[in-house]
């Protein structure tokens, strides 16, 4: 009973700093989502999917401070890609240096502008988070659909003529910013977003997926440097027949990072690949957790994690298959490994299959190692040294993660970015 009016006691405090947005569509759902949290209670150390990660900084009434660092010696992630720029700074949104949201095969809006009483949004805003609540309990995602004041609502219905990169820019040490992204793929349309930058000094943020039947969603999300920032971050989709959606994340720095995803295939035939690579170096925690339920038949899922650790870092991968009765011909592949370079670094991880049919092909598997020392020596043979060989041999242990990104060019720099963040940690 203690512990329930101390969680209770925490929830309040929580959402008493907050205000809801009043008025429009969205409103009926934003209340629902209050009930939810309110029921649920923020998370706490004793919760099962949180029994690695202290959220206590995460849902504290106020933030963190986070450090400012400077970025002037590397261009912008994506800077030489064309793309529909869309910009944030700390959680509110920059006009004048965003791009114009006009493009073709797609339809961008903000949430705090669309007014409209009847919108396309209104049946998919919080649904996917409501339906993402069991059997597991997700109350940040439910706080963010209350309170999240802005974000972007993007309709895609044809073939996106370049791809759509949300950056999120970090300005203030205080910041604490929350966004609601809403996606809507139409049947036979494709789209690629981007994310990248570190948003805030606390961060919390979902995006809802829905893909009809055929369509196609690529997502590339890099999560940027100023080590002491914290977020928690939420995808939910569901997928139709014949569709596909592909995930990467690169996190590099950040004191706490949890990245939940879960993924719900409705439709016959869909493919569903998520993937992260994690480089942390000391005061660094990074959480990854997944959960895909396969609900149709002849569905392929994919889980690639890899994480590279040192200096005491941890990391931390929990991931699920479900498969439901009836979803037969599921084929569903889960591997999480971490390379820890040295003895302080740790890796905890938590696999799990649950399946209720009898014709499926799933896999699990997690391990943990340090750096192939006979590797290390064949490089050193030829000349190498000690440093770049080591970071050769870690590029490649990351490389299954980076190659889930089909796009060559967004493969290439995210390959760039975890050179150049190796080179900078080894001098």
């Amino acid at each position: 009973m203690a512990e329930a009016a101390l969680k209770q006691s925490a929830t309040e405090a929580r959402l008493a700093g907050l205000d809801m947005p009043q008025g429009g569509w969205s409103e009926a759902a934003r209340r629902d989502a209050l009930a939810r949290v309110t029921a649920m209670g923020l998370p706490e150390r004793r919760d099962e999917y949180w029994k690695y990660t202290r959220p206590d900084t995460l849902v504290q009434a106020d933030p963190v401070p986070a450090a400012l660092f400077d970025h002037s010696d590397e261009a912008p992630l994506f800077d030489g890609i064309d793309r529909l720029n869309i910009v944030f700074v700390d959680g509110v949104f920059d006009a004048e240096a965003s791009d114009d949201l006009t493009l073709a095969g797609v339809s961008i809006e903000r949430l705090a502008e669309a007014s409209a009483d009847i919108h396309w949004a209104r049946d998919l805003y919080g649904v996917l988070e409501a339906n993402g609540q069991k059997p597991v309990e997700r109350p940040l995602a439910a706080l963010n659909t209350a309170f999240a004041p802005d974000g972007v609502l993007i309709h895609v219905t044809g073939k996106a003529a370049k791809p759509v990169n949300l950056t999120y820019r970090h300005q203030s040490e205080t910041s604490d910013a929350m966004l609601h992204h809403v996606i809507r793929v139409d049947a036979g349309a494709e789209i690629t977003v981007l994310e990248n930058g570190p948003a805030a000094a606390r961060f919390n943020k979902v995006m809802e997926v829905d893909i009809a039947d055929t369509g196609t969603f690529h997502h590339v999300r890099a999560q940027g440097r100023d080590h002491e920032r914290r977020a928690a971050t939420h995808i939910f989709a569901r997928l139709g027949a014949e569709s596909i959606f592909k995930s990467f994340t690169l996190t590099a720095n950040g004191v706490l990072t949890r990245n939940e995803c879960v993924l719900e295939l409705t439709g016959d035939d869909a493919v569903a690949h998520v993937a992260g690579a994690c480089v942390g170096d000391g005061d660094f925690h990074h959480d990854d957790t997944v959960f895909i339920t396969h609900d149709a038949v002849n569905c392929e899922s994919r889980q690639v994690f890899k994480k590279v650790l040192r200096n005491g870092a941890t990391g931390v991968f929990q991931g699920k298959i479900l498969v439901q009765p009836g979803a037969q011909k599921t084929d569903g592949y889960q591997i999480s490994q971490s390379l820890l370079l040295d003895e302080d670094s740790q890796f905890l991880a938590k696999p799990e299959l649950e399946i209720y049919a009898d014709d499926v092909a799933c896999s699990h598997g997690s391990t943990s190692g340090a750096i192939d020392e006979e590797a290390l020596f064949y490089l050193r043979s030829r000349g190498v040294p000690e440093g770049p060989a080591t970071d050769l041999l870690t590029l490649a242990f990351l490389a299954e993660a980076v190659e889930e990104i089909e796009d060559e060019a967004l493969r290439d720099e995210i390959n760039a970015r975890l050179s150049g963040w190796l080179e900078r940690h080894r001098s």
